[in-house]
């Protein structure tokens, strides 16, 4: 072969892989599988929690507050838990906490048990949730390598809103079927189920440290070590700057039933509005992986800035229609977070790996979450298209100065 033609040949590293080489590797086949039932039975549960209080109590608002108790205790246990995928065989640590949630979901469904004690077995189940997520976001580098980890970690995202969905409608079928200690029967068995699947299916491989007593920090140093990598590494406070973008352009989720209101639709626009950005994503994410690696780094910061850009027309007060596409664009643009975890991931030292996610994950919740509020609090006193578009120009500067920054540490030492 001649030397012109040598180098006119792809770049393997460069070519995109194909979602037939991630389903090869039987490892990621196995942690599939187990996060598949995994996520339906946290939907299925959130469902027979939130009818069996409201059942109980008639009350909407503490009804809400148990949905609510879902999501919380992933800004605490994030940082304060993560740190277990780090100090004790990542395999081990996922199946484990899967064994404890299907214990403590096991005592949720006795029948008569007082909803103080629902509650704290609730918080309890969702504590541990950020271990196991940073475990297996910790372990999935080495099961996969390259642009493979990039798909899986797209087929995980994909999976992840899918299961949602169908937990909720699986969820509401069976309580409307069985009532809902069966209901959460059932979710104790996807537990079951999670860990025995990631116990026969997962390698168990032994931490990148050492293993001596003497060579493992305590929490504490954990933490800090943690949070020292990533504020002091200038590439990994950008991808988090990027990833926490997500707060500005998810914030229209919580104004979609006042902006339904408003442009005259009822509980089915309510529907379709949630569904735009949800939707727009899975399919951006879908056509980003079909891209090189190095295109997709190099898109990642545009990409950012156009997850918010069209929320910014919303300010013209446009129809329902027009909206929803604004959202679904907006949900397609917002795929580059694919990019941004995976190169998140692959940038932090193998020993670290738990702790910095857990870090990231809680900071993008807590953005998430502060979105969701502020934005909710601005539609009191402003038209809620006006709020859209005000979050989509907020985000829009914050997107372009961390893309900037981002583009800036490839250039140079960071």
């Amino acid at each position: 072969m001649t030397r012109s033609a040598e180098s006119a040949r792809p770049d393997p590293a460069d070519r995109p892989a194909t979602y037939g080489e991630v389903f090869a590797v039987a490892e990621f086949r196995w942690m599939w599988g187990a996060q598949l039932g995994s996520v339906i039975g946290d939907q299925l549960a959130r469902v027979a929690l939130a009818v069996l209080v409201f059942d109980r109590t008639g009350s909407a608002g503490l009804s809400a507050v148990t949905y609510a108790l879902t999501f919380l205790p992933d800004i605490a246990a994030g940082p304060l838990l993560s740190w277990l995928a780090d100090r004790f065989p990542r395999r081990r640590v996922m199946v484990w906490c899967d064994l404890a949630r299907a214990a403590l979901v096991a005592l949720m469904a006795i029948p008569g048990a007082p909803i103080w004690l629902l509650c704290v077995l609730l918080v309890a189940v969702q504590l541990l949730a950020a271990p196991f997520q940073s475990a297996r976001a910790a372990l999935l580098p080495d099961i996969l390598s390259g642009d493979t980890y990039v798909l899986a970690s797209s087929v995980s995202n994909v999976t992840a809103q899918a299961a949602q969905l169908a937990g909720f409608v699986t969820g509401g079928t069976l309580v409307a079927a069985f009532g809902t200690s069966q209901a959460l029967a059932v979710d104790a068995a996807t537990f079951l189920l999670s860990a025995v699947l990631v116990r026969l299916g997962v390698r168990d491989r032994p931490l990148p440290t050492a293993s001596s007593s003497a060579d493992r920090v305590s929490w504490w140093g954990s933490l800090s070590a943690g949070a020292r990598l990533v504020w002091g590494d200038r590439r990994l406070r950008y991808l988090i700057a990027l990833a926490c973008v997500a707060g500005f352009y998810v914030s229209v989720e919580g104004l979609a039933a006042p902006y339904a209101a408003v442009v005259g639709g009822g509980p089915l626009a309510v529907g379709v509005l949630l569904a735009a950005n949800p939707a727009g994503q899975m399919v951006g994410m879908l056509l980003l992986t079909r891209l090189a690696p190095a295109r997709r780094l190099a898109l990642m910061g545009p990409l950012a800035v156009g997850s918010c850009v069209p929320l910014i027309v919303c300010l013209i007060h446009p129809g329902l229609w027009v909206t929803v596409a604004l959202w679904v664009v907006s949900g397609l643009c917002s795929s580059y977070q694919l990019a941004a975890n995976a190169s998140f991931v692959l940038n932090v030292p193998d020993a670290q790996r738990g702790q910095a996610f857990g870090l990231a994950r809680t900071a993008l919740i807590v953005s998430q979450g502060l979105g969701v509020l502020a934005a909710g609090a601005a539609a009191d006193r402003w038209h809620p298209a006006s709020v859209v578009a005000i979050a989509g120009a907020l985000g829009t500067a914050v997107a372009l100065g961390a893309a900037i920054g981002y583009r800036r540490t490839t250039t140079s030492p960071h």
